[in-house]
């Protein structure tokens, strides 16, 4: 990285080479000599701001008392700061830019400041930084660079933004970049604005459509809160957005529509009518197959404007038919859509075909490894979607270095591995991970993965080695930031108050929706107080009107049935949505189970909410960890 100012040094004739300095470093007697010469000349060896060039913040930051004038000073500490920078030393930099003597810069330095702490933030991946340099920024701060410039400022500036998690900030300046720019790609731009506006809360796209200023941004906003209108179906969105193009018809997205809005209007002229649920009704696994099936249905009978719609929707039972020989009979009455199996065993025996002449969204997911045959789509409620949040939450909380209870068996299996891919991406750590059968001894178990007996067979050991007995208080391995507790509601109410027995209770605990049964228990739950989990927002959320509304004709559907009903109800609302996920990027669905996105192999990834007990009851966490405007973790205030 090049310095933003030019590179002038002339070398004291008391200052070492550079090389020899890196040479002699770490030698212990040329630091001692050096602390003596220091001693010895006492003033007479005095650095100056005007010729040297401190190797950290700390003197930099005292040199800078040499300047005759603020502006001087804050001009000495950027080019120190932008000298560190380009060789590296980022965490120097960030002392110099957030010290105290920069803390207001003046006028005729800003511009440079905000391009030296952008680079910082984004270098460190510092969100708390991120945060407060947000605040600061104008959405229009890019613009104030010279042309070679622009490009730089402006990626710094919306990567800032995304660490501190400011989406709305990031549409508004990429807004005023459509406006400024003359060669910048149109379509792209507006596919970007869109996926930000997106992200954005409600609650934040109505505070700002009060406020917004400018034709391009209030026909934005206008269209985004449109189309977040509850229970808007397809043909819905596709109507609001025709009438939207006709109320902003000057507006730059009016005539070239964001991809993923595009798409949306013309899916409502193809939305599949004729589709085959195939499910097994009988066997082992019929429960599950009849809660998918009802959950599938209802949906599409809450959908009204299927009223208007001649849909067929066919149901098969599966159980005991090879699932390749039962695809080829389903479509050679060229159906619009499969949708199923639900075993994994006849979801691999589709995966040897080279396409799918019907395209089959499949209630499970392949675990070969093997590529997916065009038009075959995967969809489920996966150990791994759940493994996968519980390393990112950890990592946004900045917990880092994990201890793991994990059941033995194939699921257990599925999420360790799963676990561990995602938690190396985020750089955290697994001390230890332990495997448990349900009859085994808790006790043991707790106390083995909180390395208890570690510090007992030392005091056991120190006790052999001096030939008599000593007093013990046994100490839990001090290097913890989490637990992750993968158990069932029955096994984890012993777990958790067996880690505060052995020292573990200031230890905050992670779980998948196992933890919990999927109905309020307060009275068994207690003992699961502040085990924070994952579950879908047909779980969790207190309002949700498709919930209500079939509660009626379903009651019962709670627990794992109700889990399994939620996923055939998103199983529908896929089925008409399969081409949007598949093609736009960043698309996504709000469902049931959570919020739904497609991979590049067609697999679809489920984002769920987050909770944590409280007095035996499930309340709300945060979806990402914010920090509120005192500087406070959210999820600590919501704990409180």
């Amino acid at each position: 990285m090049m310095p933003l100012f030019e590179r002038r040094h002339k070398r004291n004739a008391r200052e070492p080479r550079e090389a020899d300095m890196i040479k002699n470093r770490l030698n212990p007697r040329y630091l001692a000599a050096l602390l003596a010469l220091v001693f010895v000349l006492g003033g007479c060896a005095q650095l100056s701001m005007q010729t040297d060039q401190p190797r950290t913040a700390d003197v930099a930051l005292s040199l800078s008392d040499q300047a005759g004038s603020v502006e001087e000073a804050q001009r000495y500490l950027l080019k120190t700061a932008d000298r560190f920078q380009s060789e590296g030393m980022h965490e120097e930099a960030r002392i110099i830019l957030r010290s105290q003597q920069l803390a207001t810069p003046v006028e005729a330095l800003k511009d440079l400041y905000f391009l030296l702490a952008m680079r910082g933030v984004t270098s460190l991946e510092d969100r708390a930084w991120a945060g407060e340099l947000a605040e600061a920024l104008n959405v229009t701060q890019f613009a104030a660079y010279r042309e070679d410039l622009i490009d730089q400022a402006l990626n710094l500036q919306l990567q800032v933004y995304e660490l501190a998690g400011r989406p709305l900030n990031i549409a508004l300046t990429l807004i005023s970049q459509a406006a400024a720019s003359q060669t910048a790609d149109a379509q792209q731009l507006n596919d970007r604005i869109w996926q930000a506006l997106k992200r954005t809360p409600d609650s934040t796209l109505s505070d700002e459509g009060q406020s917004a200023i400018g034709y391009d941004t209030q026909g934005w906003l206008e269209l985004a809160v449109m189309l977040r209108e509850p229970g808007l179906t397809p043909e819905d969105q596709s109507q609001a957005i025709r009438d939207w193009q006709y109320n902003w018809t000057g507006h730059p997205a009016a005539s070239l529509l964001p991809s993923e809005l595009a798409l949306i209007t013309l899916l409502a002229q193809q939305r599949p009518e004729r589709i085959v649920l195939a499910l097994p009704l009988s066997g082992p696994l019929a429960g599950a197959g009849a809660a998918i099936r009802d959950g599938f249905m209802a949906a599409f009978y809450h959908d009204e404007t299927t009223a208007d719609l001649a849909i067929e929707i066919s149901v098969t039972d599966t159980y005991g038919q090879p699932f390749n020989a039962l695809y080829d009979q389903l479509a050679k009455d060229s159906p619009d859509l499969i949708v199923g199996p639900l075993e994994k065993e006849a979801l691999s025996a589709v995966f040897n075909r080279n396409a799918m002449p019907v395209p089959l969204l499949a209630l499970n997911y392949d675990d070969s490894g093997k590529r997916a045959p065009a038009r075959l789509y995967q969809y489920g409620l996966s150990a791994e979607d759940e493994a996968r949040q519980i390393a990112e939450r950890l990592n946004s909380e900045g917990l880092h270095q994990t201890l793991v209870l994990i059941p033995s068996g194939g699921w257990g299996d599925r999420f360790e591995k799963a676990l561990q891919a995602r938690v190396n991406e985020t750089s955290g750590t697994i001390l230890h991970t332990e495997r448990f059968f349900p009859e085994d001894n808790l006790r043991e178990v707790s106390a083995d993965i909180l390395g208890i007996n570690v510090s007992r067979q030392r005091a056991i050991q120190v006790e052999q080695t001096i030939g008599q007995d000593v007093e013990f208080e046994p100490r839990r391995r001090q290097d913890v930031d989490a637990i992750i507790l993968v158990a069932q509601p029955t096994i984890a109410r012993q777990f958790k108050p067996l880690f505060a027995f052995y020292f573990g209770g200031d230890l905050p605990v992670y779980s998948p929706s196992l933890v919990y049964e999927g109905r309020p228990d307060p009275s068994r739950d207690r003992d699961l107080d502040q085990i924070r989990f994952t579950d879908l927002p047909w779980v969790l959320d207190e309002k949700n009107e498709f919930r209500s509304a079939i509660h009626t004709p379903f009651p019962g559907m709670s627990g794992q049935i109700g889990r399994l009903f939620a996923m055939g109800a998103d199983a529908f609302h896929l089925s008409t949505q399969l081409p949007l996920l598949d093609q736009v990027d960043g698309s996504s669905l709000e469902g049931q189970t959570g919020t739904l996105k497609m991979t590049q192999d067609g697999r679809i990834q489920r984002t769920q909410r987050w909770a944590y007990f409280n007095q035996g009851t499930p309340k709300l966490l945060p979806d990402v960890p914010l920090l509120s405007e005192e500087g406070t973790n959210t999820n600590q205030e919501a704990e409180q």
